[in-house]
């Protein structure tokens, strides 16, 4: 899955956010179970690229009730 830039998830609906919202956190668990169960992971890289992502997705949906809620 590719990175989703801060301009693709501002175009996205709230429901679509929240979507990808679950779906990057259920893939982080995954990757961090993996990791804590001691087996390797083929992109330790995407840990990092998830929490950003997930980070950006819950900043634009804090910027987006302090405005009023209305999508762009």
């Amino acid at each position: 899955m590719p990175i989703l830039r801060k301009r693709e998830l501002k175009q996205m609906l709230p429901e679509e956010r929240e979507k990808k919202l679950t779906e990057l956190r259920t893939e982080l668990v995954h990757l961090r179970t993996m990791v804590a169960s001691g087996g390797t992971v083929e992109n330790p890289g995407r840990i990092k690229e998830l929490r950003r992502t997930i980070a950006r997705l819950l900043t634009i949906e804090a910027e987006q009730k302090k405005k009023g809620g209305g999508a762009e």
